[in-house]
């Protein structure tokens, strides 16, 4: 098929593709209307080595690791529920935090959802400040040069919505919906390919002249005007 061939399908069908995109992205748009509003707040905490040194840059690095656990666990999770006076366990609160290490820039991250952006921003402002203090107190009993710098990056936390995201969720509906459309097009592009339907088809097709041609919708007219 050449590009004419291409456009007179669009031309033809291309509402076809147009509509389910358009119905698609409704549907999307109106599901994540009705889903349920989860935000969430993050704090990044840096463990930076006191000074320059490869070594204990390394050993930092590898610290991390040991950092994520130690503030993945139920103790932790219990002060933070007493300190921020929470109404839930500790696997609930576990539940809704999830701490991972950037080794390259020295970063601990610390992500709290929740329905309520208050409740997610407290437990991580809380949760934060805990695991600072901490480490602080133990480093502050070793040697200068040998310590570990543990502070929160930014003080200021917010919690913004997580998800549902109506517009994005309405783009990738449109998205699906056009190439659903599309599928839908070459489907029946697929059924009509064996009918010839023009003596141009039934030329390729046969390999032989047309001679003529009978005009069927002559007779249709003539009985119209007759009525």
């Amino acid at each position: 098929m050449d590009l004419r061939a291409y456009l007179d399908i669009l031309r033809r069908r291309g509402w076809i593709i147009l509509v389910t995109a358009v119905l698609a992205a409704g549907l999307a748009f109106g599901a994540a209307q009705v889903q349920t509003k989860i935000y969430r707040a993050t704090a990044r905490i840096s463990a930076v080595p006191a000074r320059p040194d490869w070594g204990l840059g390394n050993s930092a690095k590898d610290l991390l690791r040991n950092f994520v656990n130690n503030i993945n666990t139920h103790d932790m999770a219990n002060r933070v529920i007493a300190d921020a006076k929470l109404d839930m366990s500790s696997y609930d609160l576990l539940a809704k935090v999830t701490v991972s290490a950037e080794p390259e820039n020295f970063i601990i991250r610390i992500d709290a959802k929740d329905q309520d952006p208050e409740i997610a921003k407290k437990i991580v402002t809380t949760l934060s400040s805990e695991f600072v203090d901490e480490r602080v107190a133990y480093y502050n009993t070793q040697d200068k040069a040998n310590r570990i710098e543990v502070k929160l990056v930014d003080s200021v936390i917010d919690a913004p919505l997580y998800k549902p995201k109506p517009v994005t969720n309405a783009l990738a509906g449109f998205v699906l919906g056009a190439f659903i459309g599309a599928l839908i097009v070459l489907a029946l592009e697929w059924m009509a390919a064996d009918i010839l339907a023009t003596p141009e088809a039934v030329e390729r097709t046969l390999k032989l002249p047309v001679l003529g041609a009978i005009p069927a919708a002559v007779g249709a007219d003539a009985d119209a005007k007759r009525k």
